[in-house]
């Protein structure tokens, strides 16, 4: 719930630091003292429209900060988990901060937690925080959607809703595979007799990832080998051939190696030097015949190759599909081939699990329906009992519920409305379209005290809900906003001296003279006892306050916490 609201540089307000308590707190004041600034500063936090007008004037920017104490698994925590926002900080301290600058530009930043976001992404962490409510406001109403969500808070049907969001992407999974399947089969029937010729073909030419590349390399290798093994017989020839200089050299040695004796010191190093020459001639000779065993190659396995090399290069330009592709394609035609001989069977089995989620869906579909009926005549039973002492004791409330098995979605077939008949005999319609601004307000008050805590924000802000009335009603209303103030926290804003007397806390908002009347400024002041029972007084009495009104003020305090 809100904890404080800080406002700097916001129109009239310079500076201003507000503390918020658990229960019920009213905001009065004189008209015009800046209650509606104040509401559109705080609108301005929670991701409502930014505008430069809001930025007091002869200064750049101007901010507004709320600060939320967050109960640990709080729809508002999933939101900043599914943004990526959430830390260690605040999964300790739960606290939230959510920041908006105003610049006198026109341009406008949003954080939260120090963390800069998108304003759309504060506008839905705002709205998660906190309602505002007024005689104009249809944000809570105006959308079908959010009736159906509010009917299955108020009934705890948020888990079988859950449960049947799981069935219903069951379901659509089990059709998606179904169609998906039938289309392949109706395409592969189409096509029958060319993918079974095809499927062949490419089963008997039996492709492989690479092999093109492989095959060309092996070409390439065995081509150029042809060209040199002529040089490298050659070569070979004159080192061992019949004209080797070997044999001489062989028999040189051997008739030094007999002299050797008699002059060792002339006759070993020539010796020496021959020998390395023959071991140098015998090394080449054996680096020759490796590299011609290496370029010499079967003809017929050249001719091979370029036949299989021209088979999938054909195959390639036939089928549209690189040569390393055809392996896949072949993969696939099998495929579609065994889909037309075995996709019967399998037809029948998708067929079947789509039934039985079709029929799982649809059973849960309706037993949910029925539970929001019967919850739908316990809302309207409760709503309709709040009714009476809001001075609507002729009007009736009923929650519509539509059901239309032909049109499903994730939430069920049905359409939920609150609707309204204000007077007998009047026509009953959608609560938005129906009710004035006042009726509105009560009824709009009505369900928010039956629903309390349930599918409402932990924080709501009631703009002036008591217009238009008084004696009775205001005291009705007072006496609401305090019983819903039990389950979360309430802030009105309030001209009716019956709302702020049930207040657990009363702020005064008043406007005061700076600069020696030069220049105002918006204040908000809490009230202690004896100045809430004089603000209390002056909205009985107007301008002039009576001991009569002190009196009837002190009364009405009492009464209230009687």
């Amino acid at each position: 719930m809100l904890a404080r609201l800080s406002i700097r540089d916001i129109v009239l307000i310079e500076r201003l630091d507000i503390e918020f308590a658990r229960g019920l707190a009213v905001l009065t004041g004189e008209t015009g003292a800046g209650k509606s600034i104040l509401l559109d500063a705080f609108a301005l936090a929670l991701g409502g429209r930014g505008d430069a007008g809001l930025v007091r004037h002869g200064v750049e920017q101007g901010q507004v900060t709320a600060t939320f104490d967050v109960p640990k698994g709080h729809p508002a925590a999933t939101l900043l988990a599914e943004n990526g926002l959430d830390d260690a900080s605040f999964q300790d301290s739960c606290e939230m901060i959510l920041r908006r600058v105003q610049f006198a530009d026109g341009r406008s930043r949003a954080f939260i937690n120090d963390q800069s976001i998108s304003v759309q992404t504060l506008k839905a962490l705002g709205s998660a925080l906190v309602e505002i409510h007024g005689q104009h406001d249809e944000r809570a109403l105006v959308d079908a959607s959010t009736h159906r969500r509010l009917l299955d808070a108020f009934s705890g049907l948020e888990k079988d809703v859950a449960a049947l969001e799981r069935l219903w992407e069951t379901r659509r999974e089990a059709n998606k595979a179904l169609d998906e399947h039938r289309a392949g089969m109706e395409r592969a029937a189409r096509e029958a007799d060319y993918l079974r010729h095809a499927s062949d073909e490419l089963k008997q030419l039996g492709p492989k990832d690479g092999e093109e590349t492989n095959l060309a390399s092996r070409r390439t290798t065995m081509m150029q080998g042809e060209k040199i093994a002529s040089d490298l017989r050659e070569a070979q020839d004159a080192v061992s051939g019949d004209h080797s200089p070997v044999a001489s050299l062989s028999a040189a040695v051997r008739r030094l190696e007999r002299r050797a004796a008699n002059s060792p010191a002339l006759v070993e190093p020539a010796v020496k030097a021959i020998d390395i020459a023959i071991n140098a001639l015998e090394e080449a000779d054996q680096h020759l015949a490796a590299a011609l065993a290496a370029a010499d190659f079967d003809p017929a396995e050249l001719e091979r190759i370029e036949e299989r090399l021209f088979a999938l290069r054909a195959a390639s330009r036939k089928y549209s599909t690189p040569v390393d592709g055809l392996a896949a394609l072949a993969a696939k035609y099998a495929a579609d081939v065994a889909l037309i001989d075995a996709g019967a069977d399998q037809l029948k089995k998708l067929a079947a699990a789509a039934t039985e989620a079709d029929k799982r869906y649809g059973a849960a579909a309706a037993k949910l329906s029925a539970a929001r009926v019967k919850s739908a005549e316990r809302l309207n039973k409760a709503v309709n009992a709040e009714l009476a002492p809001l001075k609507l004791e002729r009007a009736k409330f009923t929650t519509q519920v539509e059901s239309d098995p032909a049109s499903p979605g994730p939430q069920g077939h049905d359409r939920v409305e609150f609707w309204v008949q204000t007077n007998p005999g009047t026509r009953p319609g959608p609560l938005m379209k129906v009710a004035s601004g006042g009726e509105l307000s009560r009824f709009l008050l009505a369900l928010k005290v039956v629903l309390s805590d349930r599918g409402s924000a932990p924080t709501l802000v009631f703009d002036e809900i008591d217009t238009g009335v008084g004696g009775a009603v205001a005291d009705a209303i007072g006496a609401r906003l305090a019983r819903l103030a039990s389950k979360v926290q309430v802030m009105a804003v309030t001209h009716a001296p019956q709302v702020a007397a049930r207040a657990n806390r009363h702020l005064l908002i008043s406007k005061d003279a700076l600069d020696k009347g030069k220049r105002v400024a918006t204040r908000v002041n809490a009230l202690a006892a004896d100045h809430r029972r004089e603000e209390i007084a002056r909205m009985l009495a107007g301008a002039e306050i009576t001991a009569e009104a002190r009196a009837a003020a002190e009364r009405l305090l009492k009464a209230a916490t009687a």
